[in-house]
């Protein structure tokens, strides 16, 4: 019984791939990047398959490399670019849907025929679905788009396969590089928290380790703000 990790070598996906398998729950990577891949699934000694999750093809060929039964999905890919109103393009709006919604349809299609009784699915989205910030349109139309697509898969797949969402706030992952590389914009955001920092990718891989896990067996259709207090107390 394996554990599918779209976005396997990221920054999220890597801290639950570690987590889980220190657990004793195997792992298989999925991502675009084979050197990154394989450095971790040597490391864990755990599978992988490279994907463009914006290629449905791409994702069906490498879950047709996973060997055993699918216990859980965690699709760990997201996008960050931000711009205001006047610069959004086409382009931008398709490439978040494409990469947080498409993407994530397509890999619990592929996953669905595999998955075990009792499975579960875990998503991620952003605290900019819930709140208004300027330059997020992209990704928040995206993000928001994808808690949508949650609770439906949750309907959908329900009794077999539970689905839930974290909706995170700014974490220190190489996907917010832009953000966290500039200490300045790094506190400055640290401090619109109440826990008064961002957050770190074993935060957010510890919830979904909870979510994909027994422990949560009575959890469906859910998303969990995992934001240091920001989407409701900030």
């Amino acid at each position: 019984m394996q554990t599918v990790i779209f976005g396997g070598a990221g920054g999220v996906g890597s801290a639950l791939a570690r987590q889980l398998t220190a657990a004793g729950r195997p792992v298989f990577l999925v991502g675009r990047t084979e050197a990154k891949l394989k450095d971790l699934a040597d490391e864990l000694d755990v599978g992988y398959a490279v994907a463009d999750v914006t290629d449905e093809d791409s994702i069906k060929t490498a879950i047709e490399k996973v060997d055993d039964d699918i216990a859980g999905l965690a699709y760990a890919v997201g996008t960050i670019a931000l711009k205001p109103l006047q610069r959004v393009t086409r382009n931008d709006l398709v490439h978040a849907l494409d990469v947080n919604v498409v993407g994530a349809i397509h890999a619990v299609q592929a996953v669905k025929a595999k998955l075990l009784d009792p499975s579960a699915v875990v998503l991620f989205s952003s605290v900019a679905a819930q709140r208004g910030f300027t330059n997020h349109l992209a990704v928040a139309s995206a993000k928001g788009a994808l808690e949508a697509v949650s609770r439906t898969l949750a309907a959908e797949l329900a009794p077999k396969t539970r689905v839930n969402a974290i909706a995170m706030s700014l974490t220190d992952t190489p996907l917010a590089e832009e953000l966290t590389a500039n200490e300045k914009i790094k506190e400055g955001v640290a401090r619109a928290h109440p826990l008064r920092r961002i957050g770190r990718p074993e935060d957010v891989a510890k919830l979904a380790v909870h979510l994909l896990g027994e422990e949560s067996a009575w959890t469906t259709g859910a998303v969990f703000n995992l934001d240091g207090g920001r989407a409701n107390l900030a």
